[in-house]
């Protein structure tokens, strides 16, 4: 009687075991089919955004295409002057294939002039903004102040960035400091103007709840102003970006022996190198298109969706 029950204990529990391994087995085919199935759809996710994005990129393409056929076309001209887009690379294939070079000095590849021009404008545009922001946050709430400085700021901001070089270099006596003087001068107005404007339109039922909740001035800036005004501060900070850019490449120009790519592309021209300041001229192009979505994508990250 006992070994019955013990055969049939035993037998019972091999039953289980073969059931669970069994069951084991179908979840992990269930598991490994799954995933196979999502593969597809994962994959058809990624080829049907591609497919959407295909309209947008069409038109920009055909569009490149056509400038440089007609580039070139007018380079094949009897006594044209500027080389045609496959003169360029020829002329410049070894800068376009080596940009990490560093032979000391100025003598360096254009990924270093361009880091070391996007370092200077770092520097400047962050204290711009600083400076900016604050500024205006002061005059847009101060109607006194505003109506005694606007006059002075509509004045300085019409001057041109290449105006600012001599004065800069007058006062700094060095290159590095007068460049970054010049970014800052260039990109500060727009961060300054737009973000006291943003202050002054801050609707009144905002200002009338403050009162009545009686909140504090750090309460108030920090829970009504600032959030009022970021759609005009990022509309100032988007427009300095590119200011900040194109004065950085001014202000090199004129400034000889420091690395930056306004000073390759002056260099290059005292020698009579057309094809690298052309090639140039395209890595300043890429480069400010880059900064100026980044600041889209950082604008449309950082405001609410109602403020977009």
């Amino acid at each position: 009687m006992f070994s019955y029950l013990s055969l049939v204990i035993s037998q019972w529990s091999i039953d289980i075991n073969q059931q669970f391994i069994i069951h084991s087995r179908e979840t992990e085919f269930m598991t490994l089919a799954q995933k196979r199935a999502a593969s597809p759809r994962l994959d058809n996710s990624f080829i049907s955004q591609i497919q959407k994005q295909i309209p947008n990129l069409v038109p920009p393409a055909i569009a490149l295409l056509i400038f440089l056929v007609v580039w070139q076309l007018f380079a094949w001209i009897p006594g044209a002057t500027l080389p045609g887009p496959i003169q360029v690379i020829q002329d410049t294939w070894i800068l376009i294939l080596y940009p990490f070079y560093d032979k000391g000095g100025i003598d360096k590849g254009l990924f270093w002039q361009i880091l070391a021009s996007l370092q200077r404008v770092a520097i400047s545009y962050t204290l711009a903004a600083i400076v900016g922001i604050g500024v205006g946050v002061l005059i847009g709430v101060n109607q006194t102040m505003s109506k005694a400085l606007d006059p002075l700021f509509q004045l300085l901001r019409t001057v041109p960035p290449l105006a600012w070089v001599p004065i800069s270099l007058a006062a700094l006596r060095q290159n590095e400091p007068a460049a970054l003087f010049v970014i800052f001068i260039t990109a500060i107005w727009p961060i300054l103007i737009n973000t006291a404007v943003g202050v002054t339109q801050i609707p009144q039922d905002y200002n009338n709840v403050a009162k009545v909740l009686q909140l504090s001035r750090k309460e108030y800036f920090l829970n009504i102003l600032i959030p009022s005004a970021l759609p005009y501060i990022f509309t100032g900070l988007r427009i300095a970006i590119g200011l900040a850019w194109l004065a950085i490449i001014a202000a090199e120009i004129v400034m000889s022996g420091i690395v930056g790519i306004g000073f390759f592309i002056w260099d290059a021209y005292q020698n009579n190198n057309v094809s690298e300041v052309i090639l140039a001229l395209v890595y300043i192009g890429v480069v400010g298109l880059l900064l100026d979505k980044f600041m889209a994508w950082l604008q449309n990250l950082i405001l609410p969706a109602e403020q977009k």
